[in-house]
């Protein structure tokens, strides 16, 4: 490994400490600057790239992704594969992973603190480490690989050069991913760790808050439900002009991120504090990430705002069944209740660095009336959705006011919880029964609840279609589960729930179809938000379709008979060059070899792109070249050639 400590800097070291004397006292003292972070020692972490020079962040530790939190630094690289990755601390490669997606190709080093640094979406590995990295995919004949090495065998000293950067894996751009682990692989603030490559005095901005009805008395200008304002800036904090009217038990959202000096990415808050009258309602600090838990990310923020817009508002509440521990100091859940007084509201949001940035707006107390002039009154049709218990009828007015739930043992009468001139809204409980149908002027809409599924028990439900395993904690609250057969394009399809409920386990899918279908060529694909088809990579028994998914909403079965496609781009005595793709199931292997004898690939799954990568580098690729690339339906296609 090539050490990053060389004697070309020692010119460098004594300008130094020629004419700037307090620097290196300041990196070696070990005390508090005056933002609170460590101050750099000898034995401290170095950055990873570029030490010593001012490098920009394009992520930062705990900001919010759509399926996990971020657990360290993007560090850019310019747009750039080939930087030099630096060591930060003396230890051990005890680990490396190449794959396809999620980091990629990465580098796990373990030092004498017990921690662990992680450095993802390399290019290549350096020197012996790998040399060994290569042999091993010989070996084993994969280019997917994960090796586990004692703290004899790979030995790191801090400031080694022991990877290029690059974008491997799931990366959306040149850079690298770092984190720094504990002995507990929980994911620490590398910023907390004292680089001073990263400067940072720009403020987080605020962009909207969102608030929300936490139970059926509660009211939001009159209305229940979840609703959205912008917030204005004024100086260098963010203000909502006029009071919004409220009673009963209010949930606060805000749209908010932080802002790095010399960067224009929007990084994660690590720290939210929300005051109600002047007293502390919410406490969120993120210093520390288990990443087992990860996944509870969706019970943070408003996942139906996610779905339907892309945006990630944070949640300043503490919803039922959430996993996180963030949230040391609030009360009643961060749940605000508006009596008969207003509640001034304030939110502080603070960056890594203290750089702060306050919110604040009125909560001012309203009576609960039946007649709602800010209602929207356009005539819709008898339509209804479910919040939590809560579900919630729209009709149009007319001279019956009232709505008959029609449930398996009882009809129920209702009255409007509120109108205006030409909509009226029903409120009812479901968990005190369960309609089969509504019934209002005239209009009948069937609600479909075919079963009601709690959280925090493993449940299965039945039917003569399909059966729906959850395993514990799979939910974050109660589901109220429908599961239909429905017809898309001549294929057969099954809803199952509501994509916009969250999950925060898989669930597991046992479906019989109608028809009968060569279980070799067709697959279940869930049919995303983009009418996209995502392969579930089930499998077939005894005539049903059985697959695992992320996520509820529309399945369906699709035949794959097309062999994937394969482009020669290069294909010579120095290397071999070819993008690949599939044009429904997905590519499921590939493999290559030169006169029988297995060659390397690496594989780049969002350009398609295959490289050769031989075992002695020397070695010219003469003679019979084969490539052989399989979908998950078995279909399969082969290139050949002479390379002379």
């Amino acid at each position: 490994m090539t050490n990053y400590l060389s004697s070309r800097c020692v010119s460098v070291i004594l300008f130094i400490l020629l004419f700037f004397p307090g620097f290196l006292l300041a990196q070696s003292n070990g005390s508090l600057s005056e933002n609170g972070k460590s101050e750099t020692k000898d034995s401290d972490y170095i950055f990873p790239i570029k030490p010593g020079q001012v490098n920009e962040l394009a992520g930062s530790m705990g900001e919010l992704r759509n399926t996990h939190f971020h657990s360290g630094l993007d560090i850019r690289t310019n747009n750039m594969i080939g930087a030099a990755v630096i060591a930060a601390q003396s230890g051990y490669v005890s680990r490396i992973v190449k794959s396809s997606y999620s980091y990629g190709n990465v580098i796990y080093v373990t030092h004498p603190d017990s921690n662990t640094t992680l450095y993802a979406h390399l290019n290549e590995f350096k020197g012996k480490l790998g040399d060994h990295v290569r042999r091993k995919q010989y070996d084993q004949k994969t280019f997917e690989i994960d090796l586990r090495f004692s703290p004899g065998e790979f030995p790191v000293t801090r400031g080694d050069t022991i990877a290029l950067s690059g974008n491997t894996g799931s990366s959306n751009g040149p850079h690298l991913h770092f984190d720094i682990r504990d002995k507990d692989m929980n994911a620490l603030n590398p910023l907390d760790f004292g680089f001073e490559e990263i400067p940072d005095k720009t403020k987080p901005l605020v962009q909207k808050i969102a608030l929300r009805t936490m139970n059926i008395n509660s009211r939001i200008n009159g209305r229940f439900g979840r609703f959205e304002f912008n917030m204005l800036k004024i100086g260098s904090n963010y203000k909502l002009l006029n009071p919004i009217l409220t009673s009963g038990e209010i949930g606060v959202e805000v749209l908010a991120y932080d802002k790095m000096d010399n960067s224009r990415f929007q990084c994660g808050i690590n720290t939210i504090e929300m005051l109600a009258d002047s007293q502390r309602v919410f406490y969120q600090f993120i210093d520390k990430i288990t990443m087992p838990l990860t996944r509870g990310i969706v019970s943070l923020f408003d996942f139906k705002t996610l779905e339907l817009t892309g945006y990630r508002f944070n949640k300043l509440f503490v919803e039922d069944g959430n996993p996180l521990d963030f949230y040391e100091g609030t009360i009643n859940r961060g749940i605000i209740s508006v009596g008969k007084k207003d509640v001034p509201v304030k939110i502080k949001l603070l960056d890594t660095y203290k750089n702060e940035t306050v919110a604040t707006f009125i909560l001012k107390s309203d009576p609960v009336v039946v007649d709602v002039p800010t209602l929207n009154n356009g005539i819709k049709p008898l339509e209804y959705s479910i919040s939590q218990n809560i579900l919630q009828v729209t009709g149009k007015v007319c001279k019956e006011s009232k709505a008959t739930l029609f449930a398996p043992d009882q009809v129920i009468q209702l009255e409007p919880t509120y109108k205006s001139l030409l909509t009226k809204v029903f409120l009812f409980d479901l968990r005190k029964a369960i309609p089969d149908s509504i019934e209002s002027c005239g209009e009948k809409v069937y609600l479909k609840i075919n079963d009601v599924v709690p959280s925090g028990t493993e449940y299965t439900y039945y039917s003569k279609d399909a059966s729906v395993f959850f395993p514990d904690s799979a939910l974050f609250d109660t589901l109220y589960l429908s599961v239909g057969k429905n017809g898309i394009r001549n294929n057969e399809t099954i809803k199952i729930g509501n994509r916009l409920v969250p999950l925060m386990k898989d669930i597991k899918v046992e479906w019989k179809p109608q028809k009968e279908y060569d279980t070799q060529k067709n697959a279940v694909y869930r049919i995303d938000n983009g009418n996209r088809y995502i392969n579930l990579a089930g499998k077939w028994e005894g005539g049903k379709a059985i697959f695992s998914t992320k996520g509820l909403g529309e399945f369906t079965i699709l035949p794959d008979t097309i062999p994937p496609s394969i482009l020669r781009i290069a294909c010579n005595q120095t290397y071999a060059r070819f993008k690949i793709a599939d044009n429904l199931s997905g590519i499921y292997s590939f493999e290559a070899s030169v006169n029988g004898e297995w060659l390397l690939m690496n594989y780049d799954y969002k350009t398609g792109i295959l490289l050769s990568e031989k075992l002695d580098r020397k070695q010219a690729l003469k003679g019979d070249f084969q490539l052989k690339v399989t979908d998950y339906c078995g279909n399969e296609k082969i290139y050949k050639q002479k390379i002379l």
